[in-house]
């Protein structure tokens, strides 16, 4: 019967054109019931040109006469590599994209490990769809040769954002801007716990970049300009995330945050550009955010797209072996970044031998893996990897599986909650602790009885709020994403429990709030040289909204929700509050606890505001820093 029905489904997938999709084979229960996982790959087996028989037939003899791997101690890894194969090490070296790769392709090829993307999720995208995900992706690569685990990896950068109804918490910057590392520490573990809850191993943070042009598109990645708030933040955020048994992973090293404006790669004005001072200087500036990822237990660290001084980091044997294995004596995992190994030599083949030899263990190669799994074959075949680095990056693939706990026989594991009361608590306090009190004049805290006319663009979007990385890689601006709290639910609530009210226009109004802002962005996509409230990554509605408040004769409250800051111009001069929320998230009642009086302001700037784009650049690092003329310095924020 079971036979029949694969018969059956192949002939089904022959005759509509089309290959099955792995999203299909991931969620169908249908074949999960009826279809054990080596069916599953038989049926699939057609599909890849590059496995010939013979293949499967010597990986099915090796199993017979060695045996799987078993891996029961940190001491048993020299002799299981000793054991393996060529092929079965290659495999390990290999980061495959869910939506990429068939299930019978990660045991067929030993694959080492899978990643969702920024909007890779199953049909049921909520822990049980996840757990049903990962735990068959467990399964399936338990059935290879080898018998070694795969390891999951996510990109949680601010929560477990690619799934439906999680905790979305403020991006680094907010958090630069909050500088607590306790609360980093229990935002590291309430984000692990629900990573956890979704069936995966490893969360792609934290983000260790030290913005000094805020023209960058992942400046709200960055807890600071300063790398002393950057390394104070960073290590309580993985020692907590560790502890709840999700690995971390700092990244990107090195020099992401010191690109100079218009090397960008190919179109892009900035992100994965070139690093233009003196390779020693930026090291100086940036490693003490390592030494601190580093002295906390970090287990991986992800090299950084761009280049130093021309060369990109990815093939830099100096900054990938000399400097973070020498100097800074990491011992754990590097992998690469999504797909950036593709400028740093002509050819794929040229490429990864390239990476690999430079210290890279692990390939981020989403779509094109096989072609990179017969290049490190090849690559080893022909001396240009040699054995003992290809056995180096194998041992460090397997101590890191064997710290994620993953050599167990029960490995099947349960779905968990996510958006618990307890993470959101923390996420809330998060968001209060973040807001800097920028201009007031008496007009805040807002009194709780008032008649309050809110508007601008951003006043009622929890997407905006939660800008990039959030249930897609750009994000969206889904007014109700992940059920979140928007500004105007929390005021809403706060006025309707005191007397007070929102009201429908200005002349009603005791006091006009307007939110005002920029749209969510993703890395170069949020690359731009206008800064300004009407620039092409400003939300529309911005000026309106200004202009509305300006001739309603009632004292103005503007809070802004950005990535980063925006020009203000003259528009402060009619404004009798200023308060820069950055991206919070889903807990919107953070902002009012501020607003309303019921917190203080604590958040100080991590950054420099600048008066105007050519002071983008500006960073506290400079030497004649404290005689410009900035909007306002770093450090600066007021309180009640």
């Amino acid at each position: 019967m079971k036979k029949l029905l694969v018969l059956l489904l192949t002939l089904a997938i022959v005759l509509s054109g089309c290959s099955t999709s792995s999203e299909d084979i991931y969620d169908s229960q249908e074949v999960v019931d009826e279809v054990t996982e080596s069916e599953v790959a038989n049926e699939e087996t057609d599909e890849v040109e590059e496995a010939p028989d013979e293949e499967a037939q010597v990986d099915e003899a090796i199993e017979e006469e060695r045996g799987q791997i078993v891996i029961k101690s940190l001491d048993d890894i020299d002799a299981a590599i000793a054991m393996m194969t060529l092929e079965e090490k290659a495999g390990q070296l290999i980061q495959a994209e869910r939506g990429g790769i068939q299930l019978s392709e990660v045991s067929q090829y030993n694959i080492g490990s899978i990643l969702s993307g920024g909007g890779s999720v199953p049909s049921k995208n909520n822990p049980e769809g996840w757990i049903t995900l990962t735990n068959r992706m467990q399964k399936v690569s338990r059935n290879s040769s080898s018998g070694i685990p795969l390891v999951y990896g996510i990109d949680a950068v601010h929560g477990n954002g690619n799934v439906a109804d999680v905790t979305i918490f403020p991006h680094n910057i907010g958090l630069g801007a909050a500088n607590d590392p306790e609360l980093m520490e229990a935002i590291g573990g309430a984000t692990a716990r629900e990573v956890a809850a979704t069936g995966v191993d490893w969360n792609f943070g934290p983000a260790v970049s030290c913005v000094q042009d805020i023209r960058w598109g992942r400046s709200y990645e960055s807890y600071s300009e300063d790398i002393n708030i950057v390394a104070a933040l960073a290590a309580p955020y993985i020692t907590g995330m560790q502890n709840e048994g999700v690995l971390a992973t700092t990244k990107h090293f090195i020099g992401d945050g010191h690109v100079a404006f218009g090397t960008g790669e190919g179109d892009n004005l900035i992100d994965r550009g070139d690093v233009t001072v003196d390779r020693e200087y930026m090291l100086e500036i940036n490693l003490p955010a390592y030494r601190a990822a580093i002295e906390a237990g970090t287990k991986s660290i992800m090299a950084s797209f761009n280049s130093v001084n021309g060369e990109k980091v990815h093939g830099d044997k100096y900054l990938l072996t000399d400097v973070l294995r020498g100097e800074l004596g990491f011992e754990g995992l590097v992998v690469s970044d999504w797909e950036a190994i593709h400028t740093i030599a002509p050819t794929l083949p040229d490429q990864v031998a390239k990476s690999i030899n430079a210290g890279v263990d692990l390939l981020m190669q989403p779509y094109n893996w096989k072609d990179v799994y017969f290049a490190i074959i090849s690559k080893v075949e022909d001396g240009t990897i040699s054995e003992e680095r290809l056995n180096e990056a194998v041992r460090r693939n397997l101590v890191f599986k064997f710290e994620a706990g993953l050599f167990v026989d029960n490995f099947e594991k349960e779905a968990g909650q996510v958006g618990t009361s307890e993470n959101k608590a923390i996420a809330r306090e998060a968001v209060a602790k973040s807001m800097v009190l920028l201009e007031n004049s008496g007009v805040l805290p807002l009194k709780k009885d008032a008649k309050v006319y809110l508007t601008g663009p951003a006043s009622d979007n929890v997407g905006i709020q939660s800008g990039g990385w959030t249930r897609e890689w750009q994000g969206n601006m889904d007014p109700d994403q992940n059920g979140g709290i928007s500004l105007m639910d929390a005021m809403s609530l706060v006025l309707s429990e005191n007397g007070g009210e929102l009201v429908a226009s200005p002349d009603e109004a005791d006091v006009v709030v307007i939110s005002i802002g920029e749209m969510p962005y993703t890395e170069m996509f949020g690359d731009t040289a206008d800064l300004s409230m009407t620039g092409p990554l400003s939300l529309v509605g911005n000026l309106e909204a200004i202009e509305e408040a300006k001739f309603s004769g009632k004292p103005v409250v503007t809070i802004m929700i950005a990535g980063r800051p925006m020009l203000l111009e003259d528009y402060v001069n009619d404004w009798d509050a200023l308060v820069m929320a950055w991206l919070p998230g889903t807990e919107g009642n953070g902002m009012t606890d501020v607003l309303f009086g019921d917190s203080p302001f604590t958040g100080k700037l991590p950054v420099t505001w600048p008066k105007t784009n050519d002071q983008a650049a500006d960073s506290v690092i400079m030497d004649n820093y404290d005689t410009i003329d900035h909007e306002y310095k770093i450090g600066y924020g007021l309180t009640y």
